[in-house]
């Protein structure tokens, strides 16, 4: 593939990988708790480039790793009495399939069986790990600390948890992360909680939209680039061709 070709390649696959991403999160931008996510660029060099002091056409574009803006979404009342919603730095502990999710999203519901659980189905934790379940009807009651009470009954406290690195969540499915081993996990201290009410995606829809068409104008361009350099190509074959004979 000749250094043309490759390059516009190597940035149209980019550019498919931006709109997959932006896609997700304009699909995500009315979800509760979702948080949105970037792309990260670097250029990969390739191993034939040659000396990297030299201007290389090795060099092609790609996304690193995508990365995840944690900044604060609006609080909305819902006036459902088991939403909660977080301000401040923090996350709901939940207990997954395969060890501890967090989520910012505090949809919570009741099973059948009475656990406290997330709009995933998994169980919302509390202090020390372990679940809530309630066997009467009365509504619940929650404080900003994240204390449970029912009809004046101290049920326990949700589990909010803060990570000094952010960076090491990984996201599981649209609104729960999974730690990594260097995220540094402790209870969270500036987080408040606020019952019925639901923080919002902070997807800026308009700001997508202008980078959805920026985004389809490079594809474009990129596409073009790769036309014009496949017809060169097949010219230059032709003129070799014609030489030969």
């Amino acid at each position: 593939m000749d250094p043309l070709t490759a390059a516009a390649a190597s940035g149209l696959r980019s550019r498919i990988e931006s709109l997959d991403m932006l896609a997700n999160n304009l699909a995500n931008a009315s979800t509760g708790g979702f948080k949105v996510d970037h792309e990260f660029y670097s250029t990969y060099i390739g191993q034939d480039s040659g000396d990297e002091s030299e201007s290389s056409t090795g060099q092609m574009p790609v996304v690193q790793k995508p990365w995840t803006d944690f900044s604060q979404g609006t609080l909305q009342e819902t006036g459902h009495p088991l939403d909660v919603a977080l301000s401040g730095p923090g996350f709901f502990g939940l207990n997954g399939s395969s060890g501890p999710l967090y989520t910012r999203n505090g949809s919570f519901q009741l099973s059948s069986s009475g656990v406290l659980t997330s709009a995933d189905g998994y169980p919302v934790r509390l202090q020390g790990g372990a679940t809530l379940t309630v066997k009467s009807h009365a509504p619940l009651q929650i404080d900003r600390d994240g204390q449970i009470r029912q009809s004046g009954q101290l049920l326990g406290r949700l589990e909010i948890t803060d990570f000094k690195d952010t960076g090491q969540l990984y996201k599981v499915g649209a609104t729960n992360f999974r730690a990594g081993p260097g995220a540094g996990a402790a209870p969270a201290t500036k987080a408040q909680a606020h019952q019925a009410a639901l923080e919002s995606s902070n997807v800026a829809v308009a700001e997508s939209a202008v980078r959805l068409v920026t985004l389809m104008r490079h594809s474009e361009g990129l596409q073009k680039a790769i036309n014009v350099a496949t017809q060169m190509n097949q010219q230059s074959i032709a003129e070799i061709a014609r030489v030969n004979s």
